[in-house]
C-alpha cells in the first residue's frame, strides 16, 4: 500500500491536484446504472453487488416492468423475482434483499425511499455504499462512494491507508470539497475501469501518475 504524505497539508494539496485533473478528464459523470426514480436506483445498485453495471442494465427493464413499486415487490413471488435477476449472480440472497427492502419501505416508509443515510442502511441489503450511491444521484446530497475501484485508486495514490470502506470514506471526506464527494468517487470508477485496473494498470498513460506513489508502477 502507497505510504501517505507527512502532513495533511501536503495530502490535501496533492489530492486538491488529482481531483482537478480527474475533473478534467471526465467532466460529466453519472451513474451507469439506468433507472427512472430513487427506488428503481436503490435495487438496481442492490443487484450491481459482484456484477457489471452493463448486465445489471439488461436485467432492469423487465424487471422494472413486472414490479414497478415497492409494493409490488413487497408481495411478489420471491423465486418470479430469483427468476428475474438470476443473471446478475448470487441471485437467492439479492432476491431476498429486494423483497426484504420493499417490505421495509412499505411498512416504515409509505414505499418511498428515505433521503437519510442512518434510514438507508437499516433497510436489509444497503450498506453505506448502496446509501451513498442513492443519495448523490437520486437526492443530490453528497457521499463518498467507496467500491472496489475507489478502494483500490486511493490506497494507490497514498490517500487513504486504510481498507476498511468506512475509514476509506471518512479519509476521502477530509481531502476532498463536500461537493464534490458524490462525482469524486463516480471519476475515480471511470478511472480505475479506463486507466487503473487491478492488475495491469496503464501507469505510463497516467495522467496523475507523477502523483503517484504506488510502489509497484507498471513501466
Amino acid at each position: 500500500m502507497a505510504p501517505r504524505p507527512s502532513t495533511s497539508s501536503e495530502l490535501k494539496r496533492r489530492a486538491d491536484r488529482i481531483r482537478k485533473i480527474l475533473n478534467a478528464r471526465y467532466p460529466e459523470v453519472a451513474p451507469a446504472l439506468f433507472y427512472r426514480s430513487p427506488f428503481e436506483l436503490l435495487v438496481a445498485t442492490i443487484l450491481s453487488a459482484q456484477c457489471t453495471d452493463l448486465q445489471v442494465n439488461r436485467v432492469t427493464p423487465g424487471l422494472f416492468a413486472r414490479f414497478g413499486s415497492p409494493i409490488a415487490f413487497a408481495a411478489a413471488d420471491l423465486e418470479e423475482i430469483e427468476g428475474l435477476i438470476h443473471s446478475t449472480g448470487f441471485y437467492k440472497n439479492k432476491a431476498r434483499n429486494i423483497k426484504a427492502c420493499s417490505q421495509a419501505l412499505v411498512e416504515r416508509h409509505a414505499a418511498q425511499v428515505p433521503a437519510d443515510m442512518e434510514a438507508l442502511v437499516r433497510l436489509p441489503g444497503v450498506g453505506r455504499k448502496t446509501a451513498n450511491v442513492v443519495l448523490g444521484a437520486a437526492f443530490g446530497i453528497p457521499g463518498i462512494v467507496v467500491d472496489t475501484h475507489v478502494a483500490r485508486i486511493s490506497a494507490r495514490l497514498g490517500l487513504t491507508a486504510h481498507s476498511d470502506p468506512e475509514k476509506i470514506e471518512t479519509d476521502l471526506m477530509a481531502v476532498i470539497p463536500r461537493k464534490e464527494w458524490s462525482a469524486f468517487s463516480l471519476r475515480l470508477i471511470f478511472f480505475g475501469r479506463e486507466i487503473c485496473a487491478a492488475r495491469k494498470p496503464k501507469c505510463p498513460s497516467c495522467p496523475v501518475n507523477d502523483l503517484c506513489p504506488y510502489p509497484d508502477k507498471t513501466t
